[in-house]
């Protein structure tokens, strides 16, 4: 039976993009279904409560399985398909990238308010608090530590695509969108997850929504 994900607009929607990417990063197969976030149309909001009580996306569904949450969804998926290397094989980079996944998942509240994703807003800098500041400053420094540490097979944080990549996807839209001034070896982290083929197609269609959300737009 092939595995269902439930997502919000990929225009704006970074929680979808995160378990969305993590699928397609693993070549699993699956059917997505999208229901826009936000609109005057109780009927939207009925549609997502008919597949989780929780009321949100994502979720995914696996038969009589349903899993919402977006870190929820990525466990789960490593569980179910282990030959597919969500996280990776080596027990300490595994541990490191579920704790930096788990922090992505938990924090940087502040990033996310004054830089909300947004593919099709223009590339426009913004007047960031100095929370938004130190919050991109430890993110810089997670992924060049992981780099460091665990990404010597390849130009992800732990070598090949993972999990913590589908985590940490929406800040790359973040900071390109918002012209965040970054150092090389963040540049060159964001142009290799930006030349996946799957963060591509989500991106094309996200610019193709016609969607809009009002106070999404106003920042």
């Amino acid at each position: 039976m092939t595995l269902k994900l439930v997502i919000g607009n990929k225009n704006y929607s970074s929680w979808s993009m995160r378990p969305w990417l993590a699928l397609r990063g693993a070549d699993i197969a699956f059917e997505e279904i999208v229901i826009p976030l936000y609109t005057d149309d109780p009927a939207d909001k009925a549609r997502i409560l008919e597949h989780s009580p929780a009321g949100k996306v994502p979720i995914l569904i696996d038969g009589s399985v349903t899993v919402w949450d977006s870190l929820a969804i990525i466990e789960y998926l490593a569980e179910r398909f282990p030959a597919a290397g969500v996280w990776p094989a080596d027990v300490a980079a595994r541990a490191h990238a579920r704790s930096v996944s788990a922090e992505m998942h938990s924090g940087f509240q502040a990033l996310r308010n004054e830089c909300p994703m947004n593919l099709h807003r223009p590339v426009r800098a913004v007047e960031l608090s100095a929370d938004a500041k130190a919050n991109i400053a430890r993110i810089e420094d997670i992924w060049r530590d992981c780099r460091s540490r665990h990404g010597a097979g390849g130009p992800f944080l732990f070598g090949r695509f993972s999990g913590a990549d589908a985590m940490f996807a929406p800040v790359v839209t973040r900071f390109h969108t918002f012209a965040v001034p970054v150092a090389a070896d963040t540049k060159a982290y964001m142009d290799a997850m930006t030349a996946m083929p799957a963060f591509a197609a989500w991106v094309k269609d996200g610019l193709a929504e016609s969607w809009i959300i009002d106070r999404v737009e106003k920042v």
